[in-house]
Order: structure tokens, then C-alpha cells, then sequence
């Protein structure tokens, strides 16, 4: 049930050029949520309350820690405020909302995560539960990333990571305007949605899930229904920024 709270800010870090991670302690320490959800930020301005949703980047089992990813958009409510925040400055909030989770109780022979900027952070959340199913069940997972360079890439250390330590597990960072010399093993070249062939997608075994910017998810959708996928294999979140 969603509940609100307020958010106290811990620390922030620069993750890429245009985008930063906010590390936020929650001052209810009964809040409760699942790996995928989202929050939403109460921003007030000229006496009116504005709403700004933001996946949750860590995963539930860490307390009363909230962890966001914020890319800057000039002159953005939520993305100003949020620049500008210093070390125990607060914010109000509410959550948790969302069913962009994995449901174990009809768990496929394959996930395969899809995200774009801001977007990969459910899956981040997702890692432990992930990993566990992993180590306990034949499952397997691909995680594909897209951004436009390499610079662009987050938290790509915590996913070559994890694709490392679980045989069934692969990532790829999908560069959409980069062709690098001397790219590693996880580096394509492409859009996410123009590397789904490369997947060898079974229909009958697979689950999707499409995060971030909206143009990619409603071609990436297309693309994976192409390959045989039905609509209720497909689970979409989209992220629309706001002007105001």
C-alpha cells in the first residue's frame, strides 16, 4: 500500500555526464517495496504540488535506504530541485506504486530486461532477486542497456559484474552512436530493439520487460512481437519527461 514519507539526502554521485545517483534515507522504516516499483516526489511551486516518479535503483532488502537515478533535463521541476540538493536537504514523497516486478510464481525459462538512460534501474534493483533465481532454478537472464556511448553507460560495473559470477546470465551496454575500436565483450553497436534478433528468441520460453525512453519501448514491443512474442509476455514501463 502506498504510504508517504520523507526522504532525508544522504550523498549523490555523478554516474555520466548528464545523469546522477541521490542516496536518500527514508524516515519511515516501515516502508515497504518490491524490486521494480517506483516513487513518487512531491515538488511544491507556486503553491502547487507537482508529481515526479523515479524507479527505485537499490534493492528492497537494504532498509530504510532509497536509492534514485536523476538524468538533468534544463529547466526540469524534479531535475533542478534535485541538482541542487545538498546533504541532508528533504524532500516528500509517497509509494511504493508500480507492477513492473517479477513474478515468481510464473517464472519463464528466460527474462530478457530491457532499458534505456534511467530506465535500466529496476533491473538493478532486481539483481539479488535475480541472482537467487539464478543459483536455485534453471532460469536465465539477459540484460540489454542502451545509451548513445560508452560514457553514457550506468552502473555498467554492477552488470558485467553480475553477468560474471551467474553462468545464465549475459549483459550487453548497447551503444545506438558509438562504434568503438576495440570494443569488450558486453559493447554492441545498435539500438536495443536492433539487437534482439542476435537473442535467438524462443517464443513459448520467454519474458520481456521494456523500460525508459517511450520510442523505444513501443519499437522494441513491435520488434519482439515480430519475433513471436504475444502481447502478455511483454511487460512495458515508460518514461515521459516533463517539461514543467
Amino acid at each position: 500500500m502506498a504510504q508517504k514519507f520523507q526522504l532525508i539526502l544522504q550523498d549523490k554521485i555523478n554516474l555520466a555526464p548528464n545523469t546522477q545517483h541521490f542516496r536518500f534515507i527514508c524516515d519511515d522504516p516501515t516502508l515497504s517495496y518490491k524490486a521494480g516499483q517506483f516513487i513518487s516526489l512531491h515538488i511544491q511551486k507556486d503553491g502547487v504540488e507537482h508529481r515526479r516518479n523515479y524507479s527505485i535503483a537499490n534493492a528492497p532488502s537494504e532498509g530504510n535506504l532509497i536509492e534514485l537515478a536523476m538524468s538533468y533535463l534544463p529547466n526540469g521541476l524534479a531535475s533542478t530541485l534535485l541538482a541542487n540538493m545538498s546533504p541532508g536537504d528533504t524532500l516528500q514523497a509517497s509509494g511504493p506504486y508500480g507492477q513492473f516486478i517479477l513474478k515468481e510464481e510464473s517464472l519463464p525459462k528466460r527474462y530478457i530486461l530491457i532499458g534505456t538512460g534511467t530506465g535500466i534501474t529496476p533491473y538493478l534493483s532486481m539483481l539479488p532477486q535475480l541472482g537467487h533465481l539464478l543459483a536455485t532454478t534453471a532460469l536465465e537472464v539477459v540484460i540489454l542497456q542502451g545509451v548513445r556511448t560508452a560514457q553514457d553507460l550506468l552502473y555498467g560495473n554492477q552488470f558485467v559484474e553480475f553477468a560474471a559470477k551467474y553462468p545464465r546470465a549475459s549483459f550487453y551496454a548497447c551503444y545506438s552512436r558509438e562504434v568503438l575500436a576495440q570494443p569488450q565483450a558486453f559493447e554492441v553497436t545498435g539500438h536495443v530493439q536492433d539487437n534482439l534478433e542476435k537473442l535467438q528468441i524462443t517464443p513459448a520460453n520467454e519474458i520481456a520487460y521494456l523500460c525508459g525512453n517511450p520510442q523505444m519501448v513501443d519499437d522494441a514491443f513491435q520488434k519482439l512481437q515480430e519475433l513471436g512474442l504475444e502481447r502478455v509476455q511483454i511487460r512495458r514501463e515508460k518514461y515521459i519527461a516533463s517539461k514543467a
